[in-house]
């Protein structure tokens, strides 16, 4: 992808240095493949800025000659990389997050030139990339506020060192971070933005601005260990540090916890959290009654399950602010957007279409008797399943196109008439027995398919991220 932004209509210029780039790889075979690749990743394993950070300790794990030609020619060189828009899916509770969440986030929150940016659980970069564009589409950036986006604004940190490799390549290819191009002119060897560490693990010293992420899901960490006797045990991992309000193992509630303490005063933070961190006891509780007390905990957003790839996960957004100390609360009124309730989303590209409507069915003739078995009218998503207490005889299709064939539609039931025209032998069915004493059913309430919001706290001119918020998530 790196060459291929070097060539029309891109013309920019080529990050890689001359000698090892794509053009003279791809010119090579046999051997002296295999030794030009060997070569390449040495070499760019020690070049300064972002480079270095992609290739180090990169090793060429194919040793056969025309496997490596087979994969370099006919597979890599023949995709165009930089038309493809497919996203990452997986599993392992870390490092996925959907773009419309990404960019429904950042629009909310409005990230500003000048302002430093961190997401300590960064993964392959999604929020720093949309933090990114939002700054560099949505103001007039001088030359000094460029040079801060692309090497000072955005860090991020990642535990999993493959992750790490992954987040720098996006990165760099989104042209952010320093090259050795930029590391040779000024003199010096700039930060890349982005880590290999445990965010957990100690208070790093520096404070944001905004941060934005979404921490790995998963079990409280554990360690398996044997005893002398030979027995296995496992130990949980309890993260212990003076600028946490509660010590626990459990990894959503010391992300909270270290999410503010990396915010600067007045510092704004989005944090995708799961269902336990706002109900859980104990240390979860101590950590939502601190949180309230130090910080304005503004909006709550309850996200829909089926947007993360893995089923059932029932998730939030957390939006606050942190404020000085203060001996009462920060957080006076919670704004509770319900996206969840009766919402169905899927990020599945082969999922079934809903059927909305049932085909006209014609009404049944005096010759002709309803089906044996009809199946079970079509409800509403999320309505509850009716009781059949209608005989066969009484359950009538609908005769309106568009409608749906439910409870609702159904006629009262009424006494079967004394004479009726004579039917064939064939297609004659006795009518049903307690067609006549069957009382008229009412339907049953229909739930609304609209997303519940309760009142904001804030009128609009205090709280002008709602309208926002509104049309950015509602996607």
């Amino acid at each position: 992808m790196a060459h291929e932004q070097t060539q029309p209509p891109y013309g920019r210029p080529s990050v890689v240095p001359t000698g090892y780039d794509w053009p003279v790889l791809l010119a090579k075979d046999g051997d002296a493949l295999e030794i030009q690749y060997r070569h390449t990743l040495e070499s760019l394993g020690t070049q300064p800025g972002m480079l270095g950070v992609i290739f180090r300790k990169a090793q060429n794990k194919i040793q056969n000659p025309a496997k490596l030609r087979r994969l370099v020619a006919d597979l890599i060189d023949k995709t165009t990389w930089t038309t493809l828009s497919a996203d990452v899916k997986g599993g392992a509770g870390q490092y996925f997050t959907p773009r419309p969440l990404i960019q429904a986030i950042v629009d909310v929150v409005r990230p500003a030139p000048g302002e430093t940016i961190c997401d300590p659980a960064c993964g392959t970069g999604g929020f720093l990339l949309a933090a990114h564009d939002y700054v560099a589409h949505h103001h007039q950036l001088d030359a000094d506020q460029k040079r801060h986006l692309k090497l000072d604004a955005l860090r991020g940190v990642e535990l999993v060192d493959g992750v790490t490799r992954l987040c720098a390549m996006n990165l760099l290819l989104h042209g952010i971070g320093p090259t050795a191009e930029l590391v040779g002119a000024h003199g010096g060897a700039p930060t890349p933005p982005v880590r290999t560490g445990d965010s957990l693990a100690k208070d790093p010293g520096d404070r944001f601005d905004l941060v934005l992420t979404n921490p790995p899901f998963g079990r409280k960490s554990s360690v398996l260990t044997v005893t002398d006797e030979g027995e296995q045990e496992r130990e949980t991992l309890v993260v212990v540090r003076d600028d946490f309000w509660a010590s626990t193992s459990n990894k959503q509630l010391n992300f909270v916890q270290h999410v503010k303490t990396i915010l600067s005063i007045n510092g704004r933070a989005a944090v995708v959290v799961p269902n336990n961190v706002l109900f859980e006891g104990g240390a979860g509780e101590t950590v939502r009654r601190k949180l309230l007390h130090e910080c304005d905990v503004h909006t709550l957003l309850r996200l829909p399950t089926g947007i993360f790839y893995a089923q059932g996960v029932k998730a939030n957004v957390l939006f606050f602010d942190r404020k000085p100390a203060s001996p009462a609360p920060w957080t006076k009124t919670l704004w509770i957007y319900d996206l969840r309730t009766n919402m169905h989303f899927t990020l599945k590209t082969n999922a079934p279409t809903s059927t909305t409507s049932s085909p006209p069915t014609a009404p049944p003739t005096a010759t002709t008797a309803p089906p044996p078995g009809p199946p079970t009218p079509p409800m509403a998503c999320g309505a509850p399943t009716p009781t059949r207490t209608l005989s066969r005889a009484t359950r009538s299709p609908s005769t309106s196109s568009g409608s749906k064939t439910t409870l609702s539609n159904l006629p009262p039931t009424s006494p079967t008439p004394t004479s009726s025209p004579p039917r064939s032998s064939k297609t004659s069915a006795p009518p049903s027995k307690n067609s006549t004493s069957s009382p008229p059913t009412s339907p049953p309430p229909q739930p609304t398919a609209s997303p519940r919001c309760f009142p904001p706290p804030h009128p609009p001119d205090q709280f002008p991220d709602s309208s926002r918020l509104r049309a950015g998530l509602c996607w």
